[in-house]
């Protein structure tokens, strides 16, 4: 197979000296799946932004089909072939599948209206092409699955042209049966002689899917790679540069009293979907207790109105023995309960203020010295003493958080809501989209927290992640509880994916249980 893109000595550096790449050479050859990764902070995004034109390059040359590129815009690269899908779906809720393929690229008819007819042909023609036809194309983007949106961002690039597709860590938030219908249409692409650029952090999908990978530490190249030449361990210490721990010492211990306890919440949404259909459910002292379900079938909700972001329709929330279904989020806060989000851009920061603003929004009160001022000189400590604790890679407290890599600023966020002993942890998404060694410090810090009798409610994406945290996992179908997993021990992913899917049920309560952990 012949070269398709050629990365030569391409160098990032940003104002203040921050190298972001620092001389990185490989290439990618016609017709392969060729895997891009490294730590957050590494410059997988950054290289893969200056080849899509989001990005200007300081020095290098990227060769595309042999000719030397400098694309100056997302446009010219589409122009030429290129295509990239987001980790964050960049799709218009309300528009149709129809709506969203075309948009930009509508069919007319007397130069003025939109040809619809064309449209839909060109959407179910496409869709055949390339075996996604399940795809509806009258249906909204807001009611198909995560699966089938991740379809539609596909299907969109082709639509466009591309014939080197970029995917950003496409299966994040996939069940593993979605995952595997992806893989096999990816390969279909391939055989197709496309080329694809496979951003992961999952290295057993790297393992599986891809032909090459490339590995990136701190900016600089580590070697590309055939994928038979190495094992998981061998790629995760040269990303990491030390072996990474995957299985984690869970001793059981005895649960003590419910803490949280939410009681027959009903939630309808904005547009009329009901999201939550009378869920209960306990979470007791010292237990970690999972909430499974493909995106969009209510376990955001739920941890929303847990923290008071949501106001339920029916049903009350109680913390501690107490009602706090009518607390606000601050006064949720002061009677234990901490909270970290589910996007850390949009909620889990202020994106343009430093690190040490961040770190010390939750608990500013405690940093006020006559009555009325803050004492600048002990905040400055306590960020660095954070920032020490919990490695968070930045030149100084003053650095915007912003300007950080994605687990950084993750483990800015964690540093924050973990450093006050709150008993009550409300956690969704924990590790989304950051590396394998940002995960596993990340859930030490959160078994770090069960084993002190803290309570954790938990959801995510990553069923491997609920398996190896949770203590008990209720999985999320339509709004409703569709199992309780007592023996996460000996439960499989497929087997969760068949519940998340509502292909199969379980008719155990999601009542408290009395057992050890």
């Amino acid at each position: 197979m012949e070269n398709l893109l050629e990365v030569k000595d391409v160098t990032k550096i940003y104002p203040g000296g921050i190298v972001a790449n620092y001389k990185i050479n490989f290439s990618v050859k016609e017709g392969e799946i060729h895997a891009l990764v490294g730590e957050n902070g590494a410059g997988k995004s950054t290289l893969m932004k200056m080849l899509f034109g989001l990005e200007d390059m300081t020095d290098g040359e990227f060769y595309f089909r042999g000719n030397k590129v400098r694309f100056k815009s997302t446009k010219d690269a589409i122009e030429n072939g290129i295509g990239m899908v987001h980790q964050h779906f960049m799709l218009v809720p309300s528009f149709t599948v129809e709506e969203n393929l075309t948009l930009g690229m509508e069919k007319n008819y007397l130069k003025v209206f939109i040809d619809e007819k064309q449209c839909r042909q060109s959407t179910v023609d496409i869709s055949k092409k390339y075996g996604f036809d399940d795809l509806d194309p009258d249906k909204k983007v807001r009611d198909i699955s995560v699966g089938m949106k991740q379809k539609l961002e596909i299907l969109k690039v082709l639509y466009r042209g591309a014939k080197l597709i970029i995917l950003d860590e496409p299966t994040a938030v996939l069940t593993p049966q979605e995952t595997k219908e992806l893989f096999e249409e990816l390969r279909l692409l391939k055989d197709m002689n496309y080329t694809i650029i496979f951003i992961s952090h999952k290295l057993d999908e790297v393992k599986f899917l891809c032909d090459r990978l490339t590995i990136l530490k701190q900016g600089r190249s580590m070697g590309t790679y055939d994928i038979d030449q190495l094992t998981q361990l061998e790629i995760s210490e040269l990303m990491v540069g030390r072996e990474i721990q995957t299985n984690y010492d869970k001793p059981e211990q005895a649960y003590g009293e419910p803490v949280l306890k939410v009681e027959n919440i009903k939630y309808v949404d904005k547009f009329g979907v009901h999201k939550l259909n009378g869920v209960s459910f306990c979470l007791k002292k010292g237990e970690i207790l999972g909430l499974a379900g493909v995106e969009g079938n209510g376990q955001s909700e739920m941890i929303s109105i847990v923290m008071g972001d949501l106001k339920q329709d029916n049903g009350a929330v109680f913390a501690f023995d107490e009602d706090i279904s009518k607390f606000n989020i601050a006064r949720r806060r002061a009677r234990g309960m901490i909270n970290v989000p589910e996007d850390r851009m949009e909620d889990g920061c202020a994106q343009t203020l430093s690190v040490m603003d961040n770190l010390v929004t939750v608990n500013i009160h405690t940093f006020i010295k006559n009555k009325f001022l803050l004492d600048l000189k002990k905040i400055r400590a306590y960020a660095k003493e954070l920032i020490q604790n919990f490695d968070v890679l930045c030149k100084n407290e003053e650095q915007m958080i912003k300007s950080l890599s994605g687990g950084n600023i993750q483990k800015s966020i964690i540093a924050r809501e973990f450093s006050p002993d709150k008993p009550l942890l409300i956690i969704n998404q924990p590790t989304r989209g950051i590396d394998v060694g940002s995960i596993e410090f990340v859930h030490k810090k959160i078994l770090e927290k069960r084993a002190n009798g803290k309570s954790i409610l938990l959801a995510s994406a990553d069923l491997g992640e609920l398996m190896a945290l949770s203590d008990r996992i209720l999985v999320f179908y339509r709004g409703e509880i569709v199992a309780n997993i007592e023996d996460v021990r000996n439960v499989s992913e497929a087997e969760l994916g068949l519940y998340m899917l509502g292909l199969k049920r379980d008719g155990a309560p999601a009542q408290c249980h009395q057992s050890s952990g």
